[in-house]
């Protein structure tokens, strides 16, 4: 059965992450201490993406993910198994507000291409057919913009930063191709960096690239990528500021990078960080085309349980229209509930609760 996204993104609507069950953690340490196959533990993993996938439904969202249930990090899996990457164990790990976070990640061995056998393609494939057509099945990958993050490049394999960003935006490319093909007609892009090229607290210029040119060079990524996508394939992108273990790891508006982005990125909608006094104001949002881009407003957290004071959401949603149209405008949490494997300091019936509310809120504003 197929099912088209013609509405993408959705007035309620999810980043995507959701809480692994114990039976994902015990099964990931009994393949790690070899008492069970590779197979079992997919099988595990399987079935509890099929029952998430009927809660989503339950909860009334038109668009449900696999929970990110086969990956330990929402970016790392994907990227390492981009030809020219590999993935590996650094000194330390990022810090975060309050918390440095498991030592992971990926870095540039050699020329960068998409590989058709890449598993996501597969695991679409299989997430495509449990959903059967009963919603639109979303698939989350990190952005391409993932890998200019510092550390990343090496730099005696790609001098150019310019030649860099052409092989990753042929690689998007096909991989957006390969997933097209597979069945996936809404795609969501995760940009941590570009949330940071916004942040006044994280230095971007180095005396070679200013934070001008990074933002100029970002837009340019998501768009070459995006350049002759078919008509019917819904690709959004999500500005994080970080998530793990309900920590942040940065602060600041959207207003630096908004006149670029906001005005010129060419996806289908922006899902935005408006959960806490971090995110700033609404006023970035004037620079989205009337008519546009939708406006995902994450002012939900996924970061703790409590549901947030009905009232006051509509408060800020009355706000932000005062930018950008109430009929651009969806709701979502700000982030997924478990963005690593670890999750969020919550429990899996409050994320279910806290779904729930998003659509029974979204139903009374826009019918």
């Amino acid at each position: 059965m197929t099912t088209t996204a013609t509405k993408a993104p959705f007035r309620a609507d999810h980043v995507g992450s959701l809480l692994r069950p114990d039976s994902i953690h015990n099964a990931r340490q009994q393949f790690k201490d070899g008492e069970i196959t590779a197979q079992q533990l997919r099988e595990i993993e399987t079935a509890e993406i099929t029952r998430i996938v009927d809660k989503q439904i339950e909860a009334g969202l038109q668009a449900v993910t696999d929970g990110e249930f086969r990956r330990t990090f929402w970016h790392t899996d994907f990227m390492a198994h981009i030809n020219g990457f590999e993935g590996y164990t650094p000194e330390k790990g990022y810090q975060f507000k309050n918390v440095v976070t498991e030592a992971y990640d990926v870095r540039n061995i050699g020329k960068i291409s998409f590989d058709k056998n890449h598993p996501f393609v597969k695991d679409f494939i299989e997430f495509k057919e449990i959903v059967d057509g009963r919603a639109v099945p979303k698939l989350t990958i990190p952005s391409p913009n993932q890998f200019f993050n510092q550390g990343i490049r090496d730099e005696s394999i790609y001098p150019d930063l310019e030649v860099y960003a052409k092989d990753v935006i042929e690689a998007y490319r096909d991989a957006l191709k390969a997933f097209y093909e597979a069945g996936a007609r809404y795609i969501q892009i995760d940009d941590v960096y570009i949330a940071g090229l916004s942040s006044p607290d994280i230095p971007f210029n180095d005396g070679q690239y200013n934070r001008e040119y990074l933002i100029d060079l970002a837009l340019r990524v998501v768009n070459g990528v995006l350049e002759g996508k078919p008509e019917d394939l819904y690709v959004t992108t999500h500005l994080c500021r970080g998530n793990y273990k309900s920590d942040w790891a940065f602060e600041g508006s959207y207003a630096l990078i908004a006149p670029t982005l906001f005005a010129k990125e060419k996806v289908d909608g922006f899902f935005l960080e408006y959960d806490d006094e971090r995110s700033g104001s609404f006023q970035p949002l004037e620079h989205i085309p009337v008519g546009g881009a939708k406006v995902v407003l994450g002012v939900f957290t996924s970061k703790r349980g409590e549901l947030e004071d009905k009232e006051a959401i509509k408060a800020k949603i009355e706000e932000a229209a005062k930018y950008v149209p109430l009929e651009q405008i969806c709701i979502s949490p700000q982030c997924g509930f478990a963005s690593t494997h670890h999750g969020n300091s919550l429990t899996e019936q409050q994320q279910w609760d806290k779904l729930k509310f998003i659509v029974e809120l979204s139903k009374e504003i826009w019918g």
